[in-house]
């Protein structure tokens, strides 16, 4: 038998979440890794500093769709420290005037429904049903242990649930309350594209998609991409732990919930 160090752990924070923008940061012994990229650069490397991390020593950013909520200071990030960038070819074409010039050599295409090989780091890509040119998100795998980070999407397919059934971990969309949304001041177009199958997933379809993945491997659930007007961070805690509770998945699964902050970083965990 083989032990491993708790230095081959993979690591994990939620440096943003919601509709201002979404960063998640994974840390294996080899890699450290940005998923988005939503807000200014240097509020990022704040946000990392308040964890204990440098963002000088990030060596990759994957970027899910072109909203600037995910991409914001991708270009930025590439330039100012030399990080590899990784999109699908449809993100790339619909977000290249939105963050500028990048060094070639910095920009890589990652298709959907594939995995790249980062040594000790595997990323597993998988399109997501959203209003934008080739959404995807991404499951990261280390050491048998495995992150998922889905949200941007209007719902969850049976393929995608294939793919991210019974992960270690996830950051899960829970973007809105249907009531508040009805009761709110956006107009009705919007509202429609947000509860539309290329909008958002609300607390109750992000409580159900997740009774449909999770599995006795998993331990962590953050609850994300909170809606600013549309939704409480206490309501959709509330919401899903209701409803799991109803099904008995408190029993039967040992994980716990977490909730995000669009602008302070979850604990640095170890999966």
């Amino acid at each position: 038998m083989v032990l491993k160090l708790a230095t081959d752990d993979m690591k994990v924070s939620i440096l943003a979440s919601g509709s201002t923008g979404n960063v998640t940061y994974i840390e294996t012994p080899e890699h450290k890794v940005l998923v988005d990229a939503g807000l200014s650069g240097k509020k990022i490397a704040n946000l990392m500093a308040s964890i204990g991390r440098d963002i000088n020593e990030v060596d990759s950013l994957f970027i899910s769709h072109e909203h600037t909520d995910h991409c914001h200071s991708a270009g930025i990030l590439a330039r100012k420290y030399g990080l590899d960038i990784y999109a699908n070819q449809g993100t790339w074409d619909a977000m290249a005037h939105k963050i500028g010039k990048v060094p070639a050599e910095l920009c890589h295409v990652f298709d959907p429904d594939t995995t790249l090989d980062l040594g000790d780091l595997d990323v597993e890509s998988f399109s997501v049903s959203h209003d934008a040119a080739e959404p995807q998100f991404y499951e990261l795998h280390h050491a048998g242990k495995s992150f998922v980070i889905i949200t941007d999407t209007g719902y969850v397919s049976e393929h995608v649930e294939g793919v991210i059934r019974d992960a270690d971990g996830y950051l899960f969309e829970c973007n809105h309350d249907l009531e508040m949304l009805r009761m709110g001041r956006y107009p009705w177009p919007l509202k429609q594209r947000i509860i539309g199958d290329e909008g958002h997933l609300s607390n109750e379809d992000g409580a159900n998609a997740l009774m449909d993945v999770i599995g006795h491997r998993t331990k962590r659930i953050y609850l994300g991409h909170r809606s600013q007007d549309n939704n409480l961070k206490s309501l959709a805690h509330l919401t899903v732990a209701s409803m799991m509770t109803e099904h008995d998945f408190g029993v039967e699964h040992d994980f716990q919930l977490y909730d995000t902050d669009p602008e302070k970083a979850t604990k640095l965990i170890t999966l």
